[in-house]
This record gives structure tokens, sequence and C-alpha cells, in this order.
């Protein structure tokens, strides 16, 4: 059974930091592309950043310089470390991994809420 579990949600001011953590299980982890997407309400899911298997990163621009991914491929874990958040940062948090080629995987998070608020 495949788990992703993501942590690290929570209410912070604006211009603080927060680090999410998503630990999966039930998926050979290294072979899979993990990303970070989030939802606002009355919007539309997005990527916020995403790591292949082999470590390469692409970020949105508007988090680009904030947010930075990065994988623990020994504790099957992907983080996502935000800095200098905004109210606009404040959505739903999901964890997403996928894998492509001939049996091709995807996977979701539930999802963590985080709240940019004074």
């Amino acid at each position: 059974q495949v788990q992703l579990v993501e942590s690290g949600g929570g209410l912070v001011q604006p211009g603080g930091s927060l680090k999410l953590s998503c630990a999966a299980s039930g998926v050979i982890f290294r072979f899979y592309a993990m990303g970070w997407y989030r939802q606002a309400p009355g919007k539309q899911r997005e990527l916020v950043a995403g790591i292949s298997s082999g470590g390469s990163t692409n970020t949105a621009d508007s988090v680009k310089g904030r947010f930075t991914i990065s994988r623990d491929n020994a504790k099957n874990t992907v983080y996502l470390q935000m800095n200098s958040l905004k109210p606009d940062d404040t959505a739903v948090y999901y964890c997403h991994a996928e894998r492509k080629g001939s049996l091709p995987r995807a996977y979701w998070g539930q999802g963590t809420q985080v709240t940019v608020s004074s």
C-alpha cells in the first residue's frame, strides 16, 4: 500500500519559515519524481516545486528564491523549505509522486495546511 504522509504545516507570520516533509512508503522511492503542489481556496491546484529521481529541480516563478525542494532517498522523504512566506502562500500543500516509463504510477498525499497570517 502506497502512502505519502505530509507534515510540517501550520500557522506562520509573514516573513517566517516552514519546512514541509513528505514521507513515502510502499514505493521504491528513488525511482520516483517528487513534487509539491498547493491549492488555495477557489483556485486550481498548482505545481510549487519538483525534483526528479536524479535530483534535478524546478520551481514555480512565484516562489523562486524563497522555496527549496530537496530529497533524501535514504529516508524516503522529500522536503520543501519555505522562507520569506507571504499571505499569498496560504494553501493546502500536497505531496506528489510520479513514476514514468512502461509502468507509470502517480500518487498524492492527503495535504497539509499552511496559513500565513499576522
